[in-house]
C-alpha cells in the first residue's frame, strides 16, 4: 500500500508574520530589564532555551524570553537581536568570509535590542507595559516567508 501525500509544500501559501522591533533608551542588562517588565506588568518573563543559528565558523546564541498572558493565553516571546555568545567551530582560513564572531537576526536593524513576537496572529503588544525611559515604541515589523528570521520563528514556535 502506498502513503498518499497529505500536502504539497508549493501549494502552501506563507503568511507574513508581524513582529515587534524593542529598541532600548539605556545600556541595560537583560536581567534587569525583564526584571523591570515582570514588576509592572501581569506577566511573568522567564529565560528559555536560547535561539541557536549554526554557521560555517560559528554557532551563535541568541537569548530567548517568554511569558504567558493567562487572560488572552496567548504567548509573548522577546528574542534578542544580537548574539551573546559565538562557539567558534573552526579556524577561519579564508581572508574575506563574511562571518563574524558576532551576528544579528535582523542585519539591517543592529540598533534593535529584542524581536518581540506573539502567537497570536495579529499581535497586540500594547498588552505589555514597558518601563517609562527605558525603551523607546514599539515599532511593528513583518517578515517574508523568505527571511531567514521568519524560518527561525516558524522553528521555535
Amino acid at each position: 500500500m502506498e502513503i498518499q501525500k497529505l500536502y504539497d509544500l508549493d501549494d502552501i501559501e506563507f503568511e507574513d508574520i508581524a513582529i515587534g522591533l524593542v529598541r532600548l533608551a539605556k545600556d541595560v542588562p537583560a536581567h534587569e530589564f525583564f526584571y523591570k517588565i515582570n514588576q509592572i506588568n501581569g506577566l511573568t518573563f522567564s529565560r528559555k532555551k536560547d535561539v541557536i543559528i549554526h554557521g560555517a565558523y560559528y554557532d551563535y546564541h541568541f537569548p530567548r524570553f517568554e511569558a504567558y498572558h493567562k487572560f488572552t493565553k496567548t504567548c509573548f516571546t522577546f528574542i534578542s537581536n544580537r548574539s551573546s555568545e559565538s562557539k567558534q567551530k573552526k579556524l577561519q582560513t579564508e581572508l574575506f568570509t563574511e562571518e563574524e564572531n558576532i551576528k544579528f537576526l535582523l542585519n539591517n536593524q543592529v540598533d534593535v535590542e529584542y524581536i518581540l513576537h506573539t502567537s497570536e496572529q495579529i499581535p497586540d503588544f500594547s498588552v505589555i507595559l514597558l518601563p517609562e525611559n527605558l525603551v523607546f515604541p514599539i515599532q511593528d515589523y513583518t517578515l517574508g516567508s523568505e527571511e531567514e528570521l521568519y524560518q527561525i520563528i516558524q522553528y521555535y514556535e
